[in-house]
């Protein structure tokens, strides 16, 4: 009989096993995956305001997460964390970046940043749940 536990938090022996495994698969399909974690936080005397995190692979990114705490808003600090995380992925040859942002959050902003809209999912309940699919050829 096979086992099913949930877990709602990830340790090194999780990753390990995917990393793990996500290599094995890429390899017997003559595909490199390098995939790598990132993030970037923005502090101010020591205290965070804002974090950029995701994670590369293929030779693709994904931002999963970017905040930036409201009282630092439109102060340049979204915009220097998704250009510093650029740049590494740059570095990192990643050929395009990739991010989803409902539409009560920032799709305006990304827009900014030269991010494109690839698909829209419409929430028919909510528009503020409207999804945005967006991308940046880097």
């Amino acid at each position: 009989m096979i086992d099913i536990e949930f877990k709602n938090e990830l340790n090194e022996e999780i990753y390990k096993y995917i990393d793990n495994e996500f290599n094995k698969y890429a390899l017997k399909n003559e595909v490199v995956c390098n995939f790598m974690p990132f993030s970037f936080i923005a502090k101010k005397n020591g205290k965070m305001i804002g974090v950029i995190t995701g994670h590369s692979y293929y030779e693709e990114a994904y931002i999963e997460n970017l905040i930036v705490l409201d009282e630092y808003r439109h102060k340049h600090i979204g915009s220097s964390l998704i250009k510093m995380a650029e740049e590494y992925l740059k570095e990192k040859n990643a050929k395009h970046i990739n991010l989803t942002t409902y539409r009560f959050q920032a799709p305006e902003f990304y827009k900014k940043c030269g991010y494109t809209v690839e698909f829209l999912r419409e929430n028919k309940e909510n528009p503020k749940l409207d999804k945005f699919f967006l991308i940046k050829y880097l």
